[in-house]
This record gives C-alpha cells, structure tokens and sequence, in this order.
C-alpha cells in the first residue's frame, strides 16, 4: 500500500464508487467528492497528495471549464499537490491547457486499472520529490540565518573552566541530553557550542532559541513551524526550529523563562521526537540533540509548582556548571586582552594596553555581569579612551556595597555612584545621553565618574 492520500471529485456517483473500490486497497486513505464545492474545505481537513478532478461537473456541459477552474484553486491552495485530470472527452487543446495549469497527468473514461495505477502512483511519486525539495529550501532558509552567527571563542586557562571543558568532552561524544546551568554572562550558549562542536553532529547544525525572547502566542510557530494560510499572517510554508535542527542539536536558552502550560507542548515534542505544523495534521519526525540552559533554579522551581518535573528529568540527563567570572580569576585579565584586541581594530584604536593599576581594579571587582559585563566594560574603555594606555578611571564599572541593600542605608556618594551608574548602562556607555538624563553637562559627569574610579 502506497502511503498516500488521495481525494476524487466527481458528480457521477458511479464513477465514484468503481475508482473507490480499485484505489482503496491500493493507498492509505481515498476520499471521494460529487461537490466540487467542497473541495476548499477537504483541503483545508486533511493534507492530499494527490487529487482526481473531473472536467466537467453539470449535465450537458462538455468544455472542460469547471476543471480547469478548480484545477486552479486547487494548485493556488497547494501547489505542490499533484492533480489528475479525468473526462470523458479527449480533447488535445484541453488537456495541453491543463497540463500547462500545473496538471500532473490527464486520463480518459472508461480506463484500463494498470494504466490508471501506474499513473497515480508516479504523480503520487511526483508530489512526495515536490514536498522533498520545498523542505529542503525551507530548512536551508533557516540554516543560512544559524550559520551567519558570529564565531565565538572560549578563552582562558583557569582550574574551573579547565575542569568544566573536560566534563563537557566527556559529554559530547555522546547524545545525551545536557543542562547548562549558570548566572547570567557566564557564556553558557558558548558552552552549549562547544558541546556540538565536539559531537557527532559537529557536520550538522545547531539552532538556538531564547525561550525568554518568544511570546507565548509564537511558540508553536517558532518551534514547530506552520503551513500557509494557518492564521492570518501565514504567507508561506515555514519550518520550525526542530525541523531545521534536524540531524543536528537544538539549543534552548533559558528555559527556566517558559511557562507552565507550555512546558507540556515542549515535552511532548522531546518525548515522541515528532511535531507538527500549526494548520497542518501530518507528523514530522525529528532527530536532534537537545542542549538547554538556565540561570534559574528549576529544582526550586519544581517545588514551587512553576517548573514540570517530567521536563526536568528529560532535559537534566547531564548538568554542567559554568563557573562565574570571579572564580576563574587570572582569566578576567585573559579576557580582557582578548575584548581588547577585538574592540581596538572594530574602533581603528591600534596598539592600546592597560597599566597594572588598571588590572588590579579588574581583578578585585566581583564581576556579578560576569562575561557579559566585562566585554561592555571594555568595550566602553575603548570608546572612550584617549591615549595608548588604558588606566583605572577608564574602567566604569558599577558599585558593589557589601551588606548594604537598602537604599535607605546609602550615603549621598554611594547614591550618587549608583545613580550615575544606571545611567551609563541605561544609555549603552553613551555619555551625552547619561549626562542629559542626570541634568548635568558631559563634562560634569565625566568629572564625577573620575573622582568615584567608577
């Protein structure tokens, strides 16, 4: 039996019933029609390989008009269904003009079985290449967009990150599911790319998702795709992030961020390694490795009811830990070299250093941005350097007040240092704007930030 779905339409109900009875044994599903009418709504039910379409449908009329119109409408909803023209009447011009519409095949009443078998079965075989070839161009779209990313680099020698890399070799050359844990900027989605890198999927690729940036509306979409036409702004066919992650590994960020009754379409979809496209009832079967990370508790959060502990144990088979940046400690001077050479050529600023004053500040400061937090810092340095030699007060960083949480607790300075802090960070390092935000002038604040070694 061919694995196919066929759907004849034709008002004569003999007709019907005899291509029913021959087509049954031979293919998964055959639906027969008398309304044409109705062919809209079928489509819309069930997904069709291929259709059998009579030419004419009212009595005495014999032009071959009301095929070629639904033929129309039928390639216009699907053009990759493959469509076979049947009629009493052979006509050359008519069946050219079909053909030419997008017909697959055309045919004659009364048939030959063998003939008329072998003519579905090849436009049966015809729309499987078609849908084979749209996936295809559909999953390239989105490897080229996972493929342009930036090329990352892990930097750095320390025992902790040492100890962590080896774990992460061990893990790699196996499927298994990992669980990147860590605060924010410690570089787990760098992590989850080394974990590919050294898999056996390194030839395929890896997709990632910010599960915090998705909206709860776009979800399905985004992870599973949908068909055209499946709601309003649906103009064309899109896979989803686990199919174009087939073969390869999915990366879920911060998965801590999804909520709850979403958890179960996710969980669904991990357990059963298929999915489906929203307007769409046909399964996709996927393989992929499944990478996921957090700076949440979820054993916490499990017990606090926000958190599917099933989803726990799917994604959990192994955990890794990044290391925070204040634990790695030579490494914040290895990092710093390397934003430093990278921001020096983006900004045309060659040949600048930072004097020990300068590192002994970095390597004090307790990092709570971690990573993340020491590139902008850098970066901000550059921008705003001056001469070759980078120095302490080139450094804004902002202020940590040990056991001092309450603002209340806060002397004017500490206020003001933190003040003049969340305006920095507001505006991007941006100077001018965090002066105009404060009501003072550039060089006011440039003078404040200088007196605090801020």
């Amino acid at each position: 039996m061919a694995k196919g779905n066929i759907l004849i339409v034709d008002d004569n109900k003999s007709i019907l019933s005899a291509l029913e009875i021959l087509l049954t044994p031979e293919f998964q599903t055959v639906t027969t029609l008398s309304d044409p009418n109705q062919i809209p709504t079928e489509l819309r039910k069930k997904e069709y390989n291929l259709v059998i379409l009579d030419m004419n449908f009212n009595a005495g009329i014999n032009t071959g008009n009301e095929g070629i119109y639904w033929l129309g409408r039928i390639k216009e909803s699907n053009p990759e269904i493959s469509v076979v023209m049947i009629t009493a009447y052979g006509d050359v011009e008519l069946t050219v003009k079909a053909l030419k519409m997008g017909a697959t095949d055309f045919f004659l009443k009364p048939w030959d079985n063998n003939k008329l078998l072998a003519t579905l079965k090849s436009a049966l075989q015809l729309n499987w290449s078609k849908k084979e070839v749209s996936q295809l161009k559909e999953k390239e779209k989105g490897l080229k967009t996972e493929i342009n990313r930036e090329q990352k680099f892990i930097v750095g020698s320390s025992p902790k990150l040492m100890q962590m890399l080896n774990m992460v070799r061990k893990v790699a050359k196996t499927d298994a599911n990992v669980l990147i844990t860590g605060e924010n900027g410690t570089g787990k989605e760098l992590i989850a790319h080394e974990i590919h890198r050294q898999s056996e999927r390194s030839q395929e690729v890896m997709v990632s998702v910010d599960m915090g940036a998705i909206t709860e509306t776009l979800f399905e979409s985004e992870l599973f795709g949908h068909v055209k036409g499946a709601f309003t702004d649906a103009r064309e066919n899109r896979p989803g992030k686990f199919e174009v992650a087939d073969k390869g590994s999915l990366f879920l960020d911060e998965i801590g961020n999804l909520s709850f009754h979403l958890q179960a379409k996710l969980l669904a979809a991990i357990q059963n390694r298929q999915i489906s496209r929203i307007g769409s009832n046909q399964t996709i079967p996927v393989d992929i490795r499944l990478i996921c990370a957090t700076n949440k508790n979820l054993e916490s959060m499990v017990r606090e009811g926000l958190f599917r502990e099933d989803l726990l144990y799917r994604i959990n088979t192994i955990q890794i830990e990044v290391p925070p940046l204040r634990d790695r400690g030579n490494d914040i001077l290895v990092l710093t070299d390397f934003f430093l050479k990278k921001y020096s050529s983006k900004y045309n600023k060659p040949n600048l250093k930072i004097n020990q004053q300068a590192q002994d500040k970095l390597l004090k400061y307790l990092w709570p941005g971690n990573i993340r937090e020491l590139q902008h810092t850098v970066e901000k340095a550059v921008i705003l350097s001056e001469g070759n030699v980078l120095k302490a007060e080139d450094f804004f960083m902002r202020p940590i007040i040990s056991g001092r949480t309450n603002e209340a607790e806060l002397t004017l300075e500490e206020m003001e240092k933190r003040m003049i802090n969340l305006a920095i960070e507001k505006n991007n390092g941006n100077l001018s704007a965090a002066a105009e935000q404060l009501g003072i002038t550039r060089q006011t604040l440039y003078n404040k930030i200088k007196k605090t070694g801020q």
